[in-house]
């Protein structure tokens, strides 16, 4: 057996938006199943995002702390942010997230790691980049608003930020994937093992 991901779209008698905001929206479809009947399904439509784990020379992750409301919680988090423009080249986006959020620019770049953050309820997809040979970016910082005024920066070994992790403590799917993936490609494979930074994304399209 082949194991992996292939495309499929069972057929849709009927759809609903019954809610659109600034950036996401709810869609409401009548789903055909494989024994004929329907039924609905309720799921956020999502631009995509793409995601930075930002290594330095010595081993620590490029992490910063942000106030979640859904959730309650602040997290600590990767540098991350919306594919905002249909068809945007995730790279571009990425380092655009790179910058804005950590002031912080790289000369390296892969790709880690593609996942959906929840296919039962958003169809939201996610690429992490791996980014390597850190530099201070040039010029003056992004003002930040909202919660983002609010962050806080470190750089954490990436065995704690695993510890972390697997003691609970962590909690957003990107850094916890992000982490993990990379602890194990570099105690498999190694970081050359990695896709190019502008490898295919059958989820969310793009013009290199």
């Amino acid at each position: 057996m082949d194991i992996k991901d292939t495309a499929e779209a069972w057929p849709v008698r009927e759809r609903r938006t019954p809610f659109r905001g600034a950036k996401t929206s709810v869609s409401s479809d009548d789903v055909v199943m494989p024994d004929g009947s329907v039924a609905r399904r309720d799921y956020q439509v999502h631009p995509g995002s793409v995601c930075v784990l930002a290594l330095d020379g010595e081993g620590r992750v490029l992490v910063l702390r942000q106030y979640r409301h859904p959730v309650r919680q602040k997290l600590w988090e990767l540098p991350a942010g919306l594919l905002d423009v249909p068809g945007e080249n995730p790279l571009h986006a990425a380092q655009r997230e790179l910058y804005e959020e950590a002031h912080a620019k790289a000369e390296d770049w892969r790709v880690l790691i593609d996942l959906y953050a929840t296919p039962g309820g958003s169809d939201e997809a996610i690429r992490i980049f791996l980014a390597r040979d850190l530099s201070e970016a040039e010029g003056e910082r992004f003002e930040v608003s909202e919660e983002e005024a609010d962050m806080e920066f470190a750089r954490v070994p990436l065995a704690e930020l695993v510890r972390g992790v697997l003691a609970g403590e962590l909690h957003n799917v990107a850094l916890v994937t992000g982490v993990l993936a990379l602890s194990a490609v570099l105690a498999g494979d190694g970081v050359e093992s990695l896709r190019p930074a502008l490898a295919p994304w059958p989820a969310r399209p793009y013009e290199g």
